[in-house]
């Protein structure tokens, strides 16, 4: 018989293929064949836990029909004695495999999926590209309070058998029985024991009665207990304020509505400079969204900012949402629950926000979207700007990402014409911009003993006499950074990150900032019992000490993570402060983002270097952003306002671009810094971290891990870049020695391509008990 070419081909293929296989089984291929089970239902299944999957598990049949891929199920893995918990990602009809080699599932958890296919088709995007096991992006999708169904309880609901309802069956009962039986059909839905008690005012037996006889079929149904959000769970107190939209704001609403009729999921950067009128034109696009019939998802960076951008918009839309981490877990799986029915307009949240399960989306706003709070420091380390992205492109609806002062990314990418350029230049009602005035605290006439500089005092001390409000920002929470003695040196330092001892006035204690290990202030040197131990540093309870001492009339409130555990803590400071209870308002980096208090007329920077020149190469970027933001919270009233900037390095052009409100000037310096090394937006970034109790081993992995990358991308020919392994400027961090490999490349495809080819199958003994951990697109670089 003759064969034309593509036979012969395909032949040898298959020749090839069976040479291969009976390679890898170093022997002659088995002696089954592989055989397509049509009949089979198969469910492929992830888990949470190693090993991840996926694996293939046969479908029961009662079962068909109900399991869905976004559902939880309990399956037999390996030797362990109790089936497993998983998330089924697939389900499909055929098995090409040995005939009874699959495991049945044993039990399906959920009555309904738990995340629709969009999103279960985004959780395997987030899995692929940021190396994340897809039943740990499965656990960050779907919050613990809603797996676990905190604020939930089991209900008895009672139905009438229908072969019994028939007025012959009805008759042979007592009295007390058919009123209650006629009053349950007649009810025409569920009830439980207790309602159709009081409804046909009977007591007990007769429920029990008609149970006992099967007149009435009872079935078990999880509903919520919580019904109402907690009452602290409000704004912070800003009244309603209309005007005439603006030119830009007017044009800007003209160009979101055109992505929106488009479809095509645009992203568009709103860059309005601080005070522009940015918020008002977010909620002029969503009532244009909600009168369409779909919701919207607004993500803010910090839960300082969620009372009054909450406030915001509920004073426009009927139902808003809130979801955050400061939320009990039957409140948070209640809102849950609202926004996945659909009963929600308008979802209001940090970056977990990205993933509300909302059934008609229709836009995702991202205010602030620079903060690196956007970004998950575990696993998986998704940024929300990325994943509001892929998202937004699946369901063809825009993503708004707004900004005084956009991240290099986003603002490469209008460049490139992946995002489109929205400018807001001017403020609301032509006000100016405030004036920045920078300290140089090399200047001996300016400075003294304390953090707040000459000029910066007078400038307090005038604000208070006009009965305006201040804002000043430390970055540093704490008493004392440091605690050192002087007489031998020793520093007190955490046992198990080698990192300096903060020092907290408040319950004279000394905090690790990196694993919360804490110990009592020690009275002397631990070293050499000197007992003139000096705090050195300043934090932000020192400056609230120093500013109490300095303005004893003025009432002085402090936000950082140390007095904002509690719920509710970020509004009732906020409420106090827009009220004029509160005169100054110190803290970190959360007073410096979005917050609009019109009677605010002096911002001080107590110290602009802290971040200036740490090894990272966005440190100028986050000064920028820093103090731009921050000075961007006065001058919103009618009476103007100044910005104070204290700094041992105001010629840097971070410092100078901020004090003169130059985004374009800093972005433009900035990319040709960027451009020498490919570093992002011009190239991608990839870290991978390696911890072990054991330094050498530790480091012998890392080595291991280096070898294997390099092998993989000898094997892709791909341009990517390998530096290390080598210490991070943390080495050592709860207890574990650390080193981190880095890598560079321009093509971010052939730079994740890379790192999964080495990972493969990369396995470290448990003797070892070394661990890595892959972070693609990193914002920390410590």
């Amino acid at each position: 018989m003759f064969t034309d070419d593509a036979d012969q081909e395909a032949a040898k293929k298959d020749d090839g293929a069976k040479a291969q296989q009976a390679e890898l089984f170093e022997t002659e291929p088995p002696p089954w064949e592989l055989t397509v089970e049509d009949d089979i239902a198969v469910g492929r299944i992830v888990f949470s836990e190693a090993p991840y999957g996926p694996y293939d598990y046969q479908i029961p049949e009662a079962e068909r029909e109900h399991l869905k891929p976004g559902m939880r199920v309990r399956v037999p893995l390996g030797k362990r004695r109790h089936p497993m918990m998983g998330w089924c990602i697939e389900t499909r009809i055929g098995y090409k495999g040995k005939r009874g080699s699959l495991r049945e599932i044993v039990e399906v958890l959920d009555d309904e999926p738990l995340c629709d296919p969009a999103l279960v088709r985004l959780v395997l995007w987030i899995s692929h590209y940021y190396q994340a096991p897809t039943g740990q992006v499965f656990d960050t999708l779907i919050p613990s309070s809603v797996r676990s169904n905190a604020g939930t309880r089991e209900r008895a609901y009672l139905t009438p058998n229908p072969d019994r309802s028939d007025e012959k069956s009805i008759e042979l009962l007592p009295k007390k029985q058919q009123a209650a039986f006629r009053f349950l059909i007649a009810a025409g839905r569920p009830m439980t024991a207790s309602e159709l008690m009081v409804h046909a005012k009977c007591t007990r037996g007769p429920v029990s009665g008609l149970q006992s006889k099967g007149y009435i079929d009872v079935s078990m149904q999880r509903e919520m207990t919580a019904t109402t959000p907690m009452r602290w769970q409000k704004n912070d107190g800003e009244s309603q304020q209309t005007h005439v939209p603006s030119e830009e704001q007017t044009a800007a609403l003209e160009r979101i509505s055109a992505a929106i009729e488009s479809g095509t999921g645009k992203t568009l950067l709103l860059h309005g400079v601080t005070g522009s009128g940015k918020t008002e034109v977010y909620i002029k696009a969503i009532e244009q969204i909600v009168r369409a019939g779909r919701g919207a998802i607004v993500m803010v960076p910090e839960i300082s900012l969620t009372p009054q951008t909450r406030g915001r918009f509920e004073r426009r839309f009927e139902t808003v949402a809130v979801l955050h981490s400061q939320m009990t877990p039957s409140e948070r799986h209640f809102q849950w629950q609202r926004i996945r029915r659909g009963e929600v307009q308008v979802v209001v949240g940090p970056r977990s926000a990205v993933f509300a399960p909302m059934p008609r989306l229709g836009l995702i706003v991202m205010d602030e979207e620079h903060d690196a709070s956007f970004k998950q420091n575990e696993q998986p380390r998704y940024h929300a700007r990325k994943v509001a992205h892929a998202r937004a492109m699946s369901l063809g609806i825009p993503l708004i990402l707004g900004s005084a002062t956009p991240s290099m990314e986003t603002w490469h990418a209008t460049s490139t014409g992946h995002a489109e350029l929205i400018p807001m230049n001017e403020r609301i009602n032509q006000r100016p911009m405030p004036s920045v005035e920078l300290v140089d605290l090399r200047i001996r006439d300016d400075r003294t003993r304390g953090a707040i500089s000459r000029p910066l005092h007078l400038a307090v001390q005038e604000t208070l006499n006009e009965k305006g409000q201040v804002i000043l920002l430390l970055n540093r929470r704490g008493f004392a950074t440091t605690i050192q003695c002087p007489s031998c040196g020793h520093v007190v330092a955490c046992p198990d990150c080698d990192m300096p001892l903060t020092h907290h006035r408040d319950g004279g204690k000394a905090c690790c900032h990196y694993c919360d290990y804490t110990i009592a202030t020690p009275p002397w040197c631990p070293a050499c019992r000197f007992d003139g131990i000096r705090y050195g540093g300043l934090g932000t309870q020192r400056l609230e000490v120093e500013v109490k001492a300095r303005f004893p009339d003025a009432c002085i409130a402090r936000m950082d993570s140390d007095t904002m555990k509690r719920p509710g803590s970020h509004q009732r400071v906020l409420s106090a402060f827009r009220s004029g209870e509160v005169n100054i308002l110190l803290g970190t980096q959360m007073i410096a983002k979005g917050l609009d208090f019109p009677n605010v007329l002096l911002v001080g920077v107590i110290n602009a270097d802290s971040a200036l020149h740490f090894p990272d190469f966005r440190a100028a970027e986050r000064t920028f952003q820093l103090v731009t933001q921050v000075a961007g919270r006065t001058g919103r009233g009618d009476r103007g306002g100044r910005v104070i900037v204290q700094t041992f390095s105001p010629e840097h052009p971070a410092i100078q671009a901020a004090s003169r409100h130059d985004y374009h000037q800093f972005a433009t310096d900035e990319m040709v810094n960027r451009r020498k090394f490919n570093y992002p937006p011009l190239g991608s970034v990839a870290r991978i971290i390696i911890r072990g109790v054991v330094e050498d081993v530790t480091e012998a992995v890392a080595d291991s891990l280096l070898g294997r990358l390099e092998a993989a991308r000898q094997a892709l020919g791909s341009e990517v870049r390998i530096l290390g392994p080598a210490p991070p400027p943390i080495p050592k961090l709860r207890g574990k020695y650390r080193f981190h490999l880095l890598l560079q490349s321009t093509d971010s495809a052939q730079l994740g391509e890379t790192i999964r080819r080495a990972t493969d199958s990369f396995t470290i003994p448990e003797k070892d008990d070394v661990q890595y951990v892959v972070d693609i697109d990193p914002i920390d670089m410590l």
